[in-house]
This record gives C-alpha cells, structure tokens and sequence, in this order.
C-alpha cells in the first residue's frame, strides 16, 4: 500500500468529513476498531489451532 504522507491523511480526513458529516465520524471509528480487533483475535486463533496442529509430539518409534 505505501507510506501516507501527511498530505494524503488530512486529504482523506476532509474526504470522510464531507461524506459521512462530524457527528458520524466517531461511530464509524469505533466499528472499524472493533472490526479489526475481531480480524486479530480470528487471526490469532487460527494461527495458534495451526500451530498445535503442526508441532505434535514426535511418535516413539524406537519402542518394541
């Protein structure tokens, strides 16, 4: 995606200020927030169910 500049920010910002209006702007900020958290705890979860699902403990094969 690459580096924003401070240019691109406050062009963004005026850009959700114009469509979406002042008093929408916190309620937009706290569902994308929670959004994200939720992508992180799913992505966490999935990362460590993979995990325990690759390191089982080694077989003994050396026992008769």
């Amino acid at each position: 995606m690459g580096n924003l500049g401070m240019m691109e920010i406050l062009l963004i910002g005026i850009a959700l200020l114009i469509f979406f209006g002042p008093s929408r702007l916190p309620e937009l900020g706290k569902s994308l927030g929670k959004g994200i958290q939720e992508f992180k705890k799913a992505s966490r979860e999935l990362t460590d169910s993979v995990k325990e699902d690759v390191v089982a403990p080694p077989a003994d094969k050396d026992k008769k």
